[in-house]
């Protein structure tokens, strides 16, 4: 079998529009399969499919009065399992390190907290949240992996106070 990426991500959300507002209007993220699934013992689901790039996707679920499911719950994954926003966060391919800081730029305007570009030695990322409150982070790679790349070794440290509150 062959690698190909993945083919869509599924999450949650207690709001599909406003779900929609942000990953169309400020990510720029096109929808492309929206779904109502009716649940013959009550209530309904809506699914939404958004194309984030080669043929990879990223949908989300909303339960509508359907028996077995919260009608309010944590959507961010992190904050109930009680780990650090980065355990559970999405990368998005920004292509290119101009790409990236446009992509800052874009987010600014929009009014998303974001942050200040990080330098992880082999790529540059920025991180942000979504009306969901789940971590996601645009990333363009900066140079080729090597050998050295695939070996286990301290490579740097952090602040354990910082990492478990986040960047944002």
């Amino acid at each position: 079998m062959s690698n190909k990426g993945f083919s869509h991500l599924g999450l949650s959300t207690l709001d599909l529009d406003k779900t929609r507002e942000f990953y169309e209007n400020v990510l720029g993220f096109k929808a492309v399969r929206c779904d109502i699934i009716k649940v013959k013992e009550g209530g309904n689901i809506r699914h939404m499919f958004f194309d984030t790039g080669r043929d990879q996707l990223i949908a989300f679920m909303e339960a509508r009065n359907v028996d077995g499911i919260p009608a309010e719950y944590d959507t961010s994954i992190t904050r109930q399992l009680g780990v650090p926003p980065a355990f559970y966060h999405f990368a998005f391919e920004a292509g290119s390190e101009a790409a990236l800081e446009q992509k800052r730029q874009e987010l600014t305007d929009r009014g998303v907290k974001v942050t200040e570009i990080v330098d992880h030695d082999w790529a540059k990322s920025i991180y942000f949240k979504d009306p969901n409150g789940l971590m996601l982070e645009f990333c363009c790679r900066t140079r080729e992996f090597t050998q050295n790349d695939a070996t286990m070794q301290d490579r740097f440290e952090v602040s354990g106070s910082q990492f478990v509150r986040g960047r944002l």
